[in-house]
């Protein structure tokens, strides 16, 4: 078996390493988040250090999660900011993040780069914390990148979209190509900031029916909505709710997801009634 080595590490492919290697592109990520000296920042896979190095020169001191054992030994040994470094050597989908809140009292900045294995799962969980988090940078494929951001009419429109920006204005802010990491990817990258929004242009009362609703939807998205989300509302409620019934999933905006997730929920007891869950 070949193995790549790169600065003395055996790159894992099952853990998705691509280094990011371009001074360029590093300075630019740096002066995007814009670290400030008394934040609780914290990075998700450091990897060999290039961003962790730089937003060192910055705070006192910074949270960093790594899963590759060889890689916590070399920032515990090697790196010459290890004495600002709070090191958990674990995978980031057991983390609990408010546990990370209560020690600091502080909302948390959060970055990194995404293996495109993790990227979504972890980017749902971060979710679920979004009362505690200011904001995330993360660096992702451009194909993510795209489904985060897509719009109604879209056929990258999906749950994942929705999710997202019910909770974030997501802004795509940097174009990363291929030759910037070490082994080079096939796919191009970008950084995608999530900012928190000053007013919540959407609202639900229960995120679960949310949820529920724009999974019953897309699961067979090529059907029209009145018959994916059958189980669930009837043509006439739906029509009621101003909703197309020949229309599909990905033509339903936001607004419109979160106004049938309201009905049924001020509607709960015909839930009860209903099997819908998997």
């Amino acid at each position: 078996m070949n193995k790549k080595i790169y600065q003395g590490h055996y790159v894992r492919k099952r853990f998705g390493q691509n280094f990011l290697t371009d001074s360029l592109i590093i300075n630019k990520i740096i002066s995007i988040i814009s670290p400030k000296l008394n934040e609780e920042i914290i990075e998700i896979g450091p990897g060999l250090g290039a961003l962790t190095n730089q937003i060192c020169l910055y705070i006192k001191h910074m949270t960093v999660i790594e899963i590759d054992h060889d890689l916590v030994i070399r920032l515990k040994k090697y790196s010459p900011y290890k004495d600002k470094l709070i090191i958990y050597h674990q995978d980031v989908m057991t983390i609990n993040f408010f546990n990370l809140f209560i020690k600091k009292d502080k909302m948390l900045r959060i970055f990194g780069s995404l293996p495109y294995n993790i990227a979504i799962p972890l980017i749902l969980k971060l979710f679920t914390y979004n009362k505690i988090i200011y904001d995330m940078h993360f660096v992702l494929q451009k194909e993510i990148i795209n489904r985060l951001v897509a719009q109604p009419h879209n056929k990258n429109y999906g749950r994942l979209s929705i999710i997202a920006q019910y909770y974030y204005k997501i802004i795509p802010v940097l174009k990363i190509l291929p030759t910037s990491f070490t082994p080079i990817p096939k796919v191009d990258s970008g950084l995608v900031k999530f900012v928190k929004y000053d007013k919540m242009p959407n609202f639900v009362n229960n995120f679960d029916i949310l949820n529920l609703v724009i999974i019953n939807a897309f699961n067979q998205r090529r059907k029209i909505i009145c018959n994916s989300l059958s189980n669930l509302f009837t043509a006439k409620q739906l029509t009621n709710l101003g909703i197309d019934i020949s229309s599909r999933a990905e033509n339903i905006s936001i607004s419109q997801y979160c106004k049938l997730a309201n009905w049924l929920s001020d509607h709960s007891t015909l839930l009860k009634k209903k099997e819908y869950y998997d």
